[in-house]
C-alpha cells in the first residue's frame, strides 16, 4: 500500500503563505498530478511530501502513518527533478547506483537492481557511457532510473520534461505512462502542462494561489468543471465564454447577452427550479458566465439561424493545425472558437451559424464563478 494524504497541509515563508490548507487523498497506485500556473504552490507541495521543507501547519500520511516530521530518506519516496540533478563526472551505471551504494547494499544487489532497472529503460547499451555524452531524453531516463532503483513506495516528479523539446516531450510522456502501468507505484506529478496532465494523469489537483480549486479523476475535471478558473485552464483552445443573464421558466432556461438572446427547452420531466452553485439555492434568475468548449460548438456555414440555440456570426480568425483547424467567430463583440475538421472549407468575413447544444454547456455563477447546477 502507499496511500499519500494530505490534511490541512500550509506553507508559510515570513508573510507570504504559498500552501494554504490543501487537503488531498491520493490512493495507492494512482498517478495524481498538482496543476497549475508558475506560483501557485504545486512544486512547495511536493517539496512539503519529500520532505524538503518544512511544514506550518497540517499533516501528510503515508499508508495511514503521519510521517510530517520525519527526514526525507525516511519517507521511502524517490524524486525526479527539473533539471535531473545528474553527477557528471560518473557514468549512467553510477549515477543509478550512487544511491544503493550510499545505504551501502551489497555490491552484487548493487548490480542486479542496476542492470534490471537499465533493461527496463533500455539504457543497457549505455551504462559506461558518462552524462555529458547523452541527449536530453537519455539522460530523462537515467534520472527516472536513478529513482526507479530504490524502489520506493511514492515517485515525486517535479516538471521533468519542462526543459525538453517539444517532440522528444511527447515521446517521454508516453514513456512514463508506460512506467506506470508497469510498476504501478503511486506518483504524484508537478506541471504546469494542461495537456500533459490530461493525459499522464488518474487524478488531478487544480491549483490557483496556494489552494486546490478542484481535485477529482482527469474526465471529470474536463467534463464537469466546478469553477471557471479550471474550466478556462483546461482544454487547448480554453473553453470559450460568454458573459450574460440567465433565467428559469417553465418552458426552459434562456441566455441573453448585448444582442444576443438563446432558449433551450426543459429536460424532460424536470421541474424548473432554483439553481445550485457551491450548494447554495440561488435565484432563477442571474448573472452567469457561459462556457463551451470548441469541439462542442456546431458550426453550420449559413448566415441563417436555425434555431433558438443558434446565433449567426463571421469567421474572424483561422488557425489550421493540421489535424484540426480552429475557427474564431465573432458577432457584436462576442466571440467563441469552434473545432472543425481540417478539410472544412472556410474563409475570413464568411458568414456562419454556431449552434449550442443544451447539453454540452456549462454555466458558472458571475461573482462566485462556482458551477451553476442547472
Amino acid at each position: 500500500m502507499s496511500r499519500v494524504e494530505l490534511r490541512g497541509l500550509a506553507k508559510s515563508f515570513g508573510p507570504v503563505q504559498a500552501v494554504k490548507e490543501v487537503s488531498l487523498d491520493i490512493p495507492d497506485h494512482a498517478f495524481v498530478t498538482l496543476l497549475g500556473p508558475s506560483g501557485c504552490g504545486k512544486t512547495t507541495t511536493l517539496n512539503l511530501i519529500a520532505g524538503l521543507e518544512k511544514v506550518t501547519r497540517g499533516d501528510i500520511l503515508l499508508d495511514g502513518q503521519r510521517i510530517t516530521e520525519w527526514a526525507p530518506h525516511e519517507r521511502g519516496m524517490a524524486m525526479v527533478f527539473q533539471n535531473y540533478a545528474l553527477y557528471p563526472h560518473m557514468n549512467v551505471y553510477g549515477n543509478i547506483a550512487f544511491a544503493l551504494k550510499l545505504l551501502k547494499r551489497p555490491k552484487a544487489e548493487i548490480d542486479e537492481r542496476v542492470r534490471r532497472v537499465a533493461r527496463v529503460l533500455e539504457l543497457e547499451a549505455l551504462l559506461e557511457r558518462r552524462i555529458s555524452q547523452l541527449s536530453g531524453g537519455q539522460q530523462q531516463r537515467v534520472a527516472l532510473g536513478r529513482a526507479m532503483v530504490k524502489e520506493p513506495k511514492v515517485f515525486l516528479f517535479d516538471e521533468p520534461l519542462s526543459n525538453l523539446d517539444a517532440a522528444l516531450r511527447t515521446r517521454m510522456r508516453i514513456e512514463i505512462k508506460k512506467l506506470h502501468q508497469q510498476l504501478k507505484t503511486t506518483s504524484i506529478f508537478v506541471t504546469h502542462d494542461q495537456e500533459e496532465a490530461m493525459m499522464l494523469s488518474d487524478y488531478i489537483a487544480v491549483m490557483r494561489d496556494g489552494e486546490v480549486v478542484q481535485y477529482g479523476p482527469a474526465e471529470e475535471i474536463y467534463r464537469r468543471p466546478q469553477h471557471s478558473y479550471v474550466a478556462t485552464f483546461i482544454g487547448k483552445p480554453r473553453m470559450g465564454i460568454l458573459q450574460g443573464k440567465l433565467s428559469a421558466t417553465a418552458q426552459g432556461i434562456s441566455f441573453a447577452a448585448e444582442g444576443l438572446q438563446l432558449q433551450w427547452p426543459q429536460r424532460a420531466g424536470v421541474t424548473p427550479a432554483a439553481f445550485r452553485a457551491g450548494g447554495e439555492i440561488m435565484p432563477k434568475e442571474q448573472a452567469v458566465l457561459l462556457g463551451i468548449r470548441a469541439e462542442d460548438v456546431r458550426l453550420i456555414q449559413t448566415e441563417t439561424v436555425n434555431g433558438p440555440d443558434s446565433f449567426a456570426g463571421q469567421v474572424a480568425l483561422l488557425e489550421p493545425l493540421g489535424s484540426d483547424t480552429f475557427v474564431e467567430v465573432s458577432r457584436t463583440g462576442l466571440a467563441l472558437t469552434v473545432r472543425v475538421e481540417p478539410d472544412r472549407r472556410l474563409s475570413v468575413g464568411e458568414a456562419v451559424t454556431l449552434q449550442l447544444p443544451r447539453e454540452k454547456l456549462h454555466f458558472f455563477h458571475a461573482e462566485t464563478q462556482l458551477r451553476l447546477e442547472v
